[in-house]
């Protein structure tokens, strides 16, 4: 990758770790008091959407820059990342179902379970550092 294309992957990791550190205010707050507080809430939301595109971005970025093909989803973006060793398979496999968390606050299909949401939250805080360490080294290997 060309040190440009690095320095886009780096600005789009840099949104997920500060959607990852805006989103600690959340962590330790009850059921309760998240679905009571609609700008929490709503605020929320957002940062996991952002987050999901912005690794999806990377994924099809760096898919398409070293394998000259377009993942077919975001879905697909993370499997491939993993089937090419962009990110190890088993940190694919399981940031790939964040794809259809960020359909559904995008596009609202149906009623938002906010406990979804709030496992969301834990489980982007415990796998997105590990994808942010994962795309530096790839791209820090990548010539």
């Amino acid at each position: 990758m060309s040190p440009l294309e690095k320095e886009i992957v780096r600005r789009k990791l840099a949104v997920i770790a500060e959607n990852l550190s805006a989103l600690k205010t959340i962590e330790n707050m009850s059921p309760e008091e998240y679905v009571k507080g609609v700008l929490k809430r709503k605020a929320t939301e957002r940062l996991l959407q952002e987050l999901i595109e912005a690794a999806v971005d990377i994924n099809t970025h760096i898919i398409v820059q070293t394998v000259n093909t377009v993942p077919d989803g975001y879905f697909e973006s993370f499997i491939m990342a993993g089937e090419k060793g962009i990110i190890s398979a088993d940190l694919a496999e399981k940031l790939a179902p964040s794809a259809g968390l960020r359909n559904r606050l995008v596009h609202e299909y149906d009623l938002l379970d906010h406990s979804l949401v709030l496992e969301a939250v834990k489980m982007a805080e415990k796998l997105y550092p590990k994808y942010i360490k994962e795309i530096e080294t790839f791209i820090s290997g990548s010539i």
